[in-house]
């Protein structure tokens, strides 16, 4: 189902971060990890030090013989760990007719192996004491598990057993497909501004995979096989396309010997080469109006953008990461302080950027105008800022205060075993190296009014522009009696 977002890289996201992944619920015989090695065991190991500015733990990096990229990350704070793998087989990976197919298979991963019956896995970890849930995104897959630290050999037990030996069942697809349909009808067709979201992306994007909903079309569910699942688990579901991250009160050589007894006897296999997926060039600002019963009118405005993987120069992304943040950071932003505190114009208004996707993103605005505005007056309002951004240099104040902000901000996050594994997952699995996180704080305290101002002036223009726009509908009695809430929910 789809639940928020786990983590994101700023808090400027808003509503908009809740569709960014979906998950579903799902959790083992305890076992204890020998100190015997394989023979598919460590090829690599590199160890990094002084992790960041703002963190004095080490992560240690090892590569296992059959491709499996492992990464341990010390934190000896309390005696809990977390261990997450993760799959580069997110839904811009799949292809037309069978959208949705990744995270249909994740559904499929908690109903047995060889081994285990349906929903077994769960039961086990439950009744371990952890905690374990599963999340699909555009460029990954990742499932984890949160253990007292001498349980962690089960999640390493489960986990490579279910990388290499599940049971797609007839019987188990036809009953999790319609789980998933249903999930869709209440995350997204059912809500208007998740349905105006959709089609945006829809229009924003050509050819970029990044066009089609991370839950599939409703038509492509509706056609998909148990096929199509098994033909996914076998393209990608190998240890030479996964990352293992592990954080918490490890030692890491301990932790390899535990790969290598559980994930080393599993094989490599032969990944699908990716076609190249660049967006065809923009030539002008794309408009659509989606009609739907609703409250309230919506206004999602996205402009396209390079990330740190596509970016012409490496500071692009992170002077755009500022723009962000001097728009909407925090309550003392521009957003807030002068489109819903000052001039009353919005009841929400966000601005938000991922730095760490695989291909080109956007840069996207969305809000809500305030009782009495609307919609067309809500764009005019952000347009300026934008435009101020475009002609005016921000007060190094201003952008003092926000790097103090983010730099306690990212201190802050490290209380998060799980954030910071994934962190590492993250960037690893979209093709970037887990030691960028060593430069996010040193690239974001450089970054110049005048850098601000060049994206502004570079990207926020019309010919990268794509809006969408909610045009409420008259509502029957029974959805007057439902809250609309977006798609606010979680797993």
């Amino acid at each position: 189902m789809i639940q928020r977002r786990l983590w994101k890289p700023s808090p400027h996201f808003g509503f908009l971060i809740a569709i960014a992944l979906t998950g579903c619920a799902t959790a083992v015989t305890q076992d204890t990890a020998t100190n015997k090695t394989q023979k598919n065991s460590i090829v690599t190991e590199t160890t990094k030090g002084d992790q960041g500015k703002t963190d004095n733990t080490s992560v240690h990096e090892f590569h296992l013989k059959n491709g499996l990229k492992v990464l341990v990350k010390e934190d000896h704070r309390a005696p809990i760990v977390v261990a997450q793998i993760w799959y580069k087989a997110g839904s811009s990976y799949e292809k037309n007719g069978t959208t949705g197919v990744a995270h249909l298979l994740e559904h499929m991963m908690f109903k047995g192996t060889h081994k285990l019956g349906p929903n077994e896995f769960s039961k086990i970890i439950s009744a371990n004491g952890g905690r374990e849930n599963a999340f699909t995104g555009k460029d990954y897959t990742a499932y984890f598990q949160q253990l007292e630290k001498s349980r962690l050999p089960i999640s390493f037990k489960l986990e490579a057993d279910r990388m290499a030996n599940l049971n797609l069942s007839e019987e188990e697809f036809t009953k999790e497909i319609q789980v998933v349909m249903e999930e869709r009808r209440m995350r997204t067709d059912d809500k208007p501004r998740s349905k105006t979201y959709e089609q945006f992306l829809a229009a924003a994007y050509v050819n970029s995979p990044y066009r089609h909903p991370i839950i599939g079309w409703m038509e492509d569910l509706e056609t998909m096989v148990v096929n199509d699942a098994q033909q996914w688990y076998q393209n990608y579901y190998a240890p030479n396309n996964a990352t293992l991250v592990v954080v918490g009160d490890v030692d890491p050589q301990e932790i390899l010997v535990m790969a290598k007894k559980y994930y080393g006897p599993l094989k490599r296999q032969k990944i699908p080469a990716l076609k190249p997926q660049q967006e065809v060039p923009q030539k002008g600002e794309r408009r659509i109006v989606v009609k739907e019963k609703a409250r309230l009118p919506y206004l999602v405005m996205g402009y396209k953008v390079p990330v740190l993987k596509t970016a012409e120069t490496d500071w692009e992304p992170y002077a755009l990461e500022m723009l962000a943040y001097v728009l909407d950071g925090s309550d003392s932003s521009r957003f807030s302080k002068n489109l819903v505190r000052g001039q009353e114009i919005a009841t929400r208004v966000g601005a938000g950027y991922d730095l760490y996707s695989r291909m080109d993103d956007l840069f996207i605005f969305d809000g809500t105008p305030a009782q009495g505005r609307n919609i067309k007056e809500l764009e005019k309002a952000i347009r300026q800022q934008i435009e101020i951004l475009k002609t005016e240099l921000v007060d190094e104040k201003e952008l003092n205060r926000i790097k103090t902000q983010v730099v306690a901000n990212k201190t802050y996050e490290l209380d998060s075993v799980f954030y910071q594994a994934m962190q590492l997952g993250t960037l690893e699995t979209v093709g970037l190296d887990w030691r960028l996180l060593d430069k996010y704080v040193d690239h974001f305290r450089a970054v110049t009014p005048e850098q601000v101002r060049k994206m502004a002036q570079k990207f926020l223009v019309d010919d990268r522009l794509t809006v969408a726009v909610l045009e409420p509908q008259p509502l029957t009695e029974k959805l007057l009696s439902n809250k609309d809430s977006g798609v606010q929910h979680a797993h």
